[in-house]
């Protein structure tokens, strides 16, 4: 495996190329904003080997999001860009940072008793469910909900996310699997390989099971599934956890924890 600067590197990369097939980048000073449909958004970076960012960049760039109808946000590495928080303060975002983790001695997980794992193809006609399961469990982070599983009627806007979602699985940009039991889906997650100059490199997302299933192993086994499916092309797999708790899960089941990614957004009103 490289070393820890060269893996920060490899990653800084692969956020560089990802949004090239689906964005026009535009500059907002030292930070590189994709503008690109607000089904799938990219947040705006750094660039890579650019100045210092300022707190004028950081406006210019959510101005940019805004104009284009993209919900504002800055995503960096801050061991990469130590420079970029002071300056998303200043500008009235707040920042979060996440643990940073890559795959390095992965641990084959077993699911519980009835529960299978699928790979979602792009014609599935349960496809909104899935998307559905994902967005109850990051709703309600906390543990067990009594909102219904079943998906309400989707709107132009939920469509236009599944239509793009379809698009990615039928081009190998989205791998998505979904954990099954009694014929119901209770976790879902997914990978985006990324050819980083000749080199694959993908990224573990969107690892999300039903509140009121979790403490069963569900996410562990899914994103371990998820790794293997990915490490069978990807030179590099990695991921960032929603918080510490989460990223110690990861490191059991052989991911190794090497710096933090941050998140920048404006406060919920």
């Amino acid at each position: 495996m490289p070393s820890r600067p060269g893996l920060l590197e490899c990653i800084e990369r692969y956020f560089a190329v990802a949004p090239q097939p689906d964005a026009r980048i535009q500059a907002a000073g030292a930070l590189d904003v994709p503008i690109a449909d607000p089904a799938w958004p990219y947040p705006a970076r750094p660039r890579r080997g650019g100045d210092r960012v300022t707190v004028q960049d950081v406006r210019a760039a959510i101005a940019l999001q805004r104009a284009a109808g993209l919900p504002p946000a800055l995503e960096w590495i801050p061991e990469c860009s130590p420079g970029v928080a002071v300056a998303a303060r200043a500008a009235g975002l707040t920042v979060e940072e996440l643990p940073l983790l890559v795959a390095d001695d992965p641990v084959d997980v077993v699911l519980p008793a009835g529960v299978r794992l699928f790979l979602v193809g792009a014609d599935d006609p349960e496809l909104p469910l899935y998307q559905h399961v994902a967005a109850l469990a990051f709703a309600h982070p906390g543990g067990v909900t009594d909102v219904p599983e079943v998906p309400p009627e989707q709107s132009e806007e939920a469509q236009r996310r599944t239509a793009v979602l379809r698009e990615r699985i039928a081009e190998g940009r989205t791998v998505m699997m979904v954990a099954m039991e009694r014929g119901r889906p209770v976790a879902v997650g997914s990978h985006q390989p990324v050819d980083v100059e000749g080199t694959e490199v993908s990224e573990v997302v969107g690892v999300a099971t039903l509140p009121r299933l979790r403490g069963r192993g569900l996410g562990a086994g899914l994103a371990s599934a998820l790794t293997a499916h990915a490490r069978e092309s990807a030179d590099l797999v990695f991921l960032a956890a929603g918080d510490d708790d989460v990223a110690r899960v990861y490191e059991r089941i052989g991911f190794a924890w090497i710096a933090t990614t941050a998140v920048a957004e404006p406060p919920q009103a």
